[in-house]
């Protein structure tokens, strides 16, 4: 296993001028940035900047119409709208993912994600009896079957309270504590701020802002006014 240092040096990711379009709108515009191993980037936008098209691009879900990307690990993708079945149990619906993904020891990667997870004790329960939390809990665990370097997460919490948010980004902060580069989609800028390394934001498909949260903040600013004015002063209204 590589050490923290070169961990954080690894690049996993290299994104080279992303466009994609939608008949006359350009939902991506010449995207550029680098991930590196164990960074958690949060990708900040109003709604219609362009995030979870970014996102799916990268995952494979769609493709760009211009530029590419370099990705040295596989992916996981956690969409907005989970994916599992709701009439299946949490090991039902992980060991019918993991024949899909060709994970070549089943049994042993179901065990491993209910684990790693916390959902061991559930997982005999069907996934329509479980709480938002962990529903998205498993949305998580399935993205994570093949032991993906890179996961990708499309607002992972947005439709959680307050606890759930927290229980689910201390699973998300030690999964890059371990090495795993997470890009996540948000609209909750305090996550951002208390747990991204970095922050990307996107207005109209384009990159305003690659950084440190506390960078675009500045001067201790409350993060959504640092957002607005960025929108602002790049003529975003």
């Amino acid at each position: 296993m590589p050490s923290a240092a070169e961990q954080s040096s690894e690049r996993v990711l290299r994104v080279s001028m992303l466009t994609k379009r939608f008949g006359d709108r350009i939902a991506l515009r010449d995207v550029s940035f680098e991930l590196r191993a164990g960074e958690l980037v949060a990708i900040v936008g109003p709604n219609g900047a362009g995030k979870t098209t970014l996102l799916s691009i990268l995952a494979g879900v769609q493709r760009a119409d211009a530029g590419d990307f370099e990705l040295d690990a596989a992916i996981g993708w956690a969409p907005q709208q989970s994916a599992v079945y709701s009439r299946l149990t949490v090991r039902e619906n992980l060991r019918l993912f993991a024949r899909l993904e060709r994970v070549a020891d089943r049994d042993a990667a179901v065990a491993r994600m209910l684990e790693q997870t916390g959902l061991a004790e559930r997982a005999d329960e069907r996934v329509e009896k479980l709480s938002g939390g962990n529903r998205q809990r498993v949305n998580v665990a399935v993205a994570l079957l093949a032991e993906p370097r890179v996961l990708a997460l499309d607002e992972p919490s947005s439709a959680l309270d307050p606890g759930q948010r927290a229980r689910l980004w201390e699973f998300v902060g030690g999964l890059a504590g371990r090495g795993t580069s997470v890009l996540f989609s948000t609209h909750h800028l305090g996550e951002v701020r208390r747990y991204a390394s970095r922050a990307i934001v996107l207005a109209e498909g384009e990159v305003l802002f690659d950084g440190a949260p506390d960078e675009m903040a500045g001067d201790g600013a409350d993060m959504e006014e640092a957002f607005l004015r960025l929108l602002h002063e790049r003529g975003h209204p």
